[in-house]
């Protein structure tokens, strides 16, 4: 069997950035809670809970002071912010540098009269922070149906920013149908390169192996992208979070296998599942 690992598998720049700052101030003497858990990967989470970093759902779960209070890489809206420099809390702001520059998009934009659509998922803590930037006045589309059915009147300026994980193949066919609407419309694509990289190399892998394995956990919005894109192109591919998930029987009789991972899968995971399967390379 011939074994292929992404080499974009794993943690992308601002997921790396994100938990190394956690695992930094774990190790001052002050309290530490993360603002909704760091990444979505239930290992390193509870590795952090180990070393004391506790989570908190929302800023009205804070009820100690003078505690450290981290805001993950998805960012959050402005009000969420501003509910936190309120309180008597240290704060430390991890999101994503990317994923700030589309909060100053659509603020600088809304500001200048623009219409805002974010390319998304509405119920994704990223999207729902870039919403909060443009005070929560844009629409959100995921589909083409989304597209179709989005209206601004004629003539109107609209903005149109991207999760940074949305699925390009998917943001392309979206961003077809509204300019084809009377809109001046202005498009920013706001995937991350990393996003991209990621998902073509996933694409291509699983176009030439006979079944794929997708690492990542299962609340992890890209991981769940990098699966609809490698089941469209392979039949047998298959969506774990550890070592443990996986049934080698199940690849057996395959002459060729493909591994990629999410950004929020560590590499430790990767490493594991890739050193399992290549005991069957020939």
């Amino acid at each position: 069997m011939e074994v292929t690992v992404a080499k974009s598998a794993g943690f992308c720049f601002g997921v790396k950035r994100a938990v190394e700052m956690v695992y930094q101030e774990a190790e001052k003497e002050r309290k530490v809670y993360t603002l909704g858990p760091i990444i979505h990967n239930e290992q390193v989470v509870a590795d952090l809970q180990q070393k004391g970093v506790g989570v908190l759902e929302s800023v009205e779960d804070i009820k100690e002071e003078g505690i450290t209070i981290i805001i993950r890489s998805h960012g959050v809206g402005r009000e969420t912010l501003e509910a936190l420099q309120k309180k008597n809390v240290q704060i430390v702001d991890a999101t994503c540098p990317f994923v700030k520059k589309i909060h100053n998009i659509v603020q600088e934009k809304q500001q200048e009269g623009y219409g805002i659509i974010v390319v998304g998922n509405a119920s994704h803590p990223e999207v729902e922070g870039i919403c909060g930037w443009c005070k929560k006045e844009c629409i959100v589309v995921e589909t083409p149906q989304d597209a179709v059915k989005c209206t601004f009147p004629p003539g109107k300026k609209v903005c149109v920013v991207a999760q940074t994980t949305f699925n390009y193949k998917k943001f392309e066919d979206i961003v077809d149908i509204l300019s084809k609407k009377s809109y001046d419309i202005l498009i920013m694509n706001t995937i991350c390169n990393a996003t991209e990289e990621r998902q073509t190399e996933a694409g291509t892998i699983a176009r030439l192996s006979d079944a794929m394995i997708v690492i990542g956990g299962k609340h992890s919005s890209n991981t769940q992208k990098l699966y609809e894109i490698c089941k469209a192109e392979c039949l047998d591919t298959h969506f774990i979070q550890t070592l443990d998930d996986l049934d080698l029987n199940l690849f057996q009789s395959f002459r060729s296998v493909g591994i990629t991972a999410g950004a929020s899968t560590p590499n430790n995971i990767i490493k594991e599942v890739q050193s399992y399967v290549r005991k069957y390379e020939q």
